[in-house]
């Protein structure tokens, strides 16, 4: 087997983030900087908001609205063409 093939594994690499929280894992890397950790994590921390930025939820609504109104209200049947399809 070839020597050094596998990197070096250190049991107790620091990591940090950019909160200021510091803790250590098991890792390739000695040191570790990150932007989001656990402790700042708005998903961990209950702060996540969720932002619907599209408006999609709006235009939903607003559709099916519509169309519960437009459903309600007569409309006029389609003419059915006296076309035959071809089965090959």
């Amino acid at each position: 087997m070839k020597k050094d093939l596998h990197p070096q594994y250190h049991q107790k690499a620091k990591v940090e983030c950019a909160c200021g929280a510091h803790f250590t894992v098991g890792s390739t890397k000695p040191e570790i900087k990150v932007e989001i950790c656990g402790n700042c994590h708005p998903f961990y921390t209950g702060k996540e908001k969720l932002i619907d930025t599209m408006g999609r939820v709006e235009r939903f609504k607003a559709r099916t609205a519509k169309a519960q109104t437009t459903s309600k209200t007569s409309k006029k049947p389609k003419k059915i063409s006296g076309k035959k399809s071809h089965n090959l």
